[in-house]
């Protein structure tokens, strides 16, 4: 009787570890000669991030005008003064950090671009056109896109 129950317990032991051990050596998946997990023999080569393009300043303000020609609202004349003084100033400002000159220089230079592209903008555009394009680079695209949100739900009240 003794040796039937160990017969039995040890038989039920195997039954049961046979999963765990199916899956620490492969078996019956054909993968190689049964010593666990094999390893493709081709290394696997990890891609690179590639560098993002640098993009030109025409191809920056060209992507950029819909969105602001959109919330501020402007005619095609507008649009064309503004895109024109825009992509003029940015190419500088691009060109200024290719030189990498020293921080005091850049900060000299950068305010007097744009010091050059506001008295531009002004002369360009109506009054209430550059003023509000001053806020929306202040502010950001985000805040006077909502503001336009809530005086269109305000007007539809």
């Amino acid at each position: 009787m003794k040796t039937n129950k160990k017969l039995y317990v040890s038989l039920l032991l195997g039954l049961l570890s046979f999963p765990f051990l199916s899956a620490q050596y492969g078996y019956g998946y054909g993968n190689g000669y049964g010593y666990g997990r094999q390893r493709n023999a081709m290394p696997q080569v990890t891609e690179t991030p590639k560098e993002p393009e640098n993009l030109t300043a025409e191809q920056i303000v060209d992507a950029e005008m819909p969105a602001i020609s959109e919330k501020l609202e402007l005619n095609a004349f507008e649009e064309a003064v503004l895109s024109s003084t825009l992509k003029k100033y940015l190419q500088e400002r691009i060109e200024m950090q290719i030189l990498k000159l020293p921080p005091e220089k850049m900060r000299e230079g950068f305010e007097r671009i744009t010091k050059q592209q506001d008295e531009e903008l002004k002369a360009g555009l109506p009054i209430e056109k550059y003023e509000a394009f001053v806020a929306l680079q202040e502010n950001g695209f985000k805040k006077v896109k909502d503001k336009k949100k809530r005086k269109k739900k305000k007007s539809n009240n």
